[in-house]
């Protein structure tokens, strides 16, 4: 397996110290927490590439199979990421500060990555009471409801539903992002309300994010509103707790 950029130097035979530093877990095992630990102290940072499996392999004196399994443990818990033809490398954590509503698509081009989604629900349909109650919205009133898998540079990192008034976009020109859609009818949200809680990833879950049952996530409900005051989305999403951390900024009260 090659890499795309050149591990820290040293890096291999302070890996291989480690090991033998650790206690008498599986080779694999030790060989995986060495790593995660060198990432939680900082020393590898996001976005680091690590040692090909050959050559750590060689270094450590055991087979590709064992490095393989102690890369698989760590892209098990999401603190790594296989690129396929570059190697493996740290994951990076993303910051979300709570104090800018911003949609994915253009979260992900100010962080010059490339924003796609995977469709798992589209369709308008009469408004349930849950969006009657949320939307204002009259029983007659439809809905265009949209799930989907939202990933960074093919990266899963959420899946996100929303439901917008059918009303309130051009549904058939619509493009990869709703705050696009949303914009170019006129119906841009201008402030929201947010609520997140920690919970963690069912099978399904699991399944769409490319993570283990049971890993953390981040539950959030948004509900935005136009300047007028009119609710205009609800969206509840499921992000990788793995790769999310949501910042406030807090000033003290006069």
């Amino acid at each position: 397996m090659s890499i795309g950029a050149d591990p820290e130097p040293g890096l291999l035979s302070r890996i291989v110290s480690d090991m033998q530093a650790a206690g008498g877990d599986p080779l694999y095992l030790k060989m995986a927490q060495t790593i995660g630990a060198l990432i939680e102290a900082g020393e590898l940072r996001g976005g680091a590439a690590l040692p090909s499996e050959r050559d750590l392999a060689k270094a450590a004196g055991c087979s590709r199979v064992t490095v393989r399994k102690a890369i698989d443990e760590l892209c098990r818990k999401g603190i790594v990421s296989r690129r396929h033809g570059a190697g493996s490398f740290v994951a990076k954590q993303i910051d979300q500060p709570l104090s800018v509503l911003v949609g994915f698509t253009e979260d992900m081009k100010r962080r010059g990555a490339v924003a796609t989604s995977r469709v798992l629900e589209r369709e308008v349909a009469l408004a349930d009471p849950s969006d009657i109650l949320k939307l204002g919205l009259s029983p007659t009133e439809t809905v265009l409801r949209l799930t989907r898998v939202r990933l960074s540079d093919g990266e899963p990192l959420a899946i996100e539903s929303a439901v917008v008034p059918a009303s309130a976009i051009d549904i058939p020109s619509m493009g990869e992002s709703l705050y696009d859609a949303l914009r170019a009818s006129g119906n841009m949200p201008v402030r929201a309300l947010q609520r997140i809680h920690a919970g963690i990833a069912t099978a399904e879950d699991a399944g769409l994010l490319g993570t283990a049952p049971g890993s953390p996530v981040l539950r959030i409900e948004r509900r935005s509103f136009l300047s007028n005051g009119r609710a205009i989305e609800v969206t509840t999403s499921s992000y990788r707790g793995d790769r999310y951390d949501f910042i406030a900024e807090l000033t003290l009260d006069p």
